[in-house]
């Protein structure tokens, strides 16, 4: 039985010693593990980056739009014919749409570039770990 004043990790390293367990370098698992640590906070950057350029360009669409409205709102004069308001009401409806095309893909390319670097940011930490291991495997051959 181990003494009680016996160091922990000596009884561990006793323990392998008697069940024959290979060696390994801790120091090397913790750089790995720290490695894998900053890939993710990486990746984790890139999203909220990305995050931060959607609410900007979300900020942007809404400023346009009240800008918009408002000019909207002082050009607007009452009366005139009926054919003239649906005019009116149709430019600004399309031109309406035609923004929200435009927002909606702006958007869509924020969220994807944002993606795609964190997941390329996680790929390549995969591959990175994948070849540390390799190499110690081989070495170990």
């Amino acid at each position: 039985m181990a003494d009680a004043t016996q160091p922990f990790t000596d009884m561990f390293k006793k323990l392998g010693e008697q069940l024959k367990v290979p060696a390994f370098d801790v120091s090397k698992i913790m750089e790995h593990h720290q490695k894998n640590l900053d890939a993710m906070t990486r990746s984790w950057q890139a999203v909220a980056g990305g995050a931060s350029e959607i609410a900007a360009k979300q900020r942007e669409i809404f400023e346009a739009a009240v800008k918009d409205v408002t000019e909207m709102a002082k050009s607007y004069k009452p009366g005139g014919s009926p054919q003239e308001v649906i005019e009116k009401q149709t430019e600004f409806a399309k031109k309406a749409m035609e923004a929200a095309i435009a927002n909606t893909k702006d958007i869509a390319e924020l969220v994807q570039k944002s993606s795609t670097e964190a997941f390329k940011i996680v790929q390549e930490r995969m591959k990175e770990s994948y070849e540390e291991i390799r190499a110690t495997v081989e070495k170990k051959s």
